[in-house]
C-alpha cells in the first residue's frame, strides 16, 4: 500500500490525515494470470492501483479480440467510463500475469473527495493521465503508420515487448500478427 502513497507523493504532498482516510478505503485483490477482472456488460465498481502485474483491456470478438490498452505496475486502471457513469462496460479487462490490485469503490472515492483536502487534486490528475494516454493513442492511429506505431510503442513502453504476447501487441497497434512479424523482420 505504501507504493500508492509514493505514487501520490510524486504528484502532490499528502498529509497523514488524508492518507489515513484514503488508505482506510483500499481493499486488496489478487488475480491469477489470464483471469477476468471485468466482463463486457458488467458495471465497473472499482478504481484500481496495480501493485504487481500487467493487465489488458479489450473488446471481445468471435475471431480476434481488439486490444486497446495495457496497464502495468504503479498505474491506476479501470473501465473508467463505466466507473464514472455506472453504466455497463463495452469491453473486458483481464490479467496478463499474476496481479495484485488495491481497489477503491465508486462510493468510497466520493467519500475521499468529500473528506480530504487533496482528494479532488489526485482525482483530477489521475483522470488527466488516463485521458492523455487515450489521446496519444488516438492521435497515433490518425497520424502514424503501423511501423511507426510499433517503433514508438517499443521506445515509449519497452516492457510491453517483453511481457505481452505479440498477438495482443499486433491488435493494439491495429494490424494482424503476420503484419507485425513483417515489421519486426524489417526493422531488426
Amino acid at each position: 500500500m505504501n507504493v500508492i502513497r509514493e505514487y501520490f507523493e510524486q504528484i502532490v504532498k499528502i498529509n497523514d490525515i488524508d492518507w489515513k482516510i484514503f488508505s482506510s478505503k483500499l481493499k486488496k485483490a489478487q488475480y491469477k494470470k489470464r483471469e477476468t477482472i471485468l466482463k463486457k456488460g458488467e458495471i465497473e465498481n472499482y478504481l484500481n492501483f496495480i501493485e504487481k502485474g500487467s493487465i489488458r483491456l479489450f473488446i471481445p470478438k468471435e475471431e480476434n479480440d481488439l486490444t486497446f490498452g495495457f496497464c502495468f505496475e504503479n498505474q491506476f486502471m479501470s473501465a473508467y467510463d463505466s466507473f464514472l457513469t455506472q453504466n455497463p462496460s463495452e469491453y473486458q479487462i483481464e490479467t496478463l500475469s499474476d496481479t495484485v490490485l488495491w481497489r477503491l469503490t465508486y462510493g468510497d472515492l466520493q467519500d475521499v473527495y468529500a473528506q480530504t483536502k487533496i482528494g479532488n487534486i489526485i482525482g483530477r490528475i489521475t483522470a488527466e493521465n488516463l485521458f492523455l494516454i487515450k489521446s496519444q493513442r488516438e492521435q497515433s492511429f490518425l497520424n502514424n503508420s503501423a511501423e511507426k506505431r510499433y517503433i514508438d510503442l517499443f521506445t515509449e513502453r519497452p516492457q510491453l515487448i517483453k511481457e505481452i504476447p505479440l498477438k495482443y501487441i499486433a491488435s493494439y497497434i491495429g494490424i494482424t500478427p503476420q503484419a507485425l512479424s513483417r515489421i519486426r523482420r524489417k526493422i531488426s
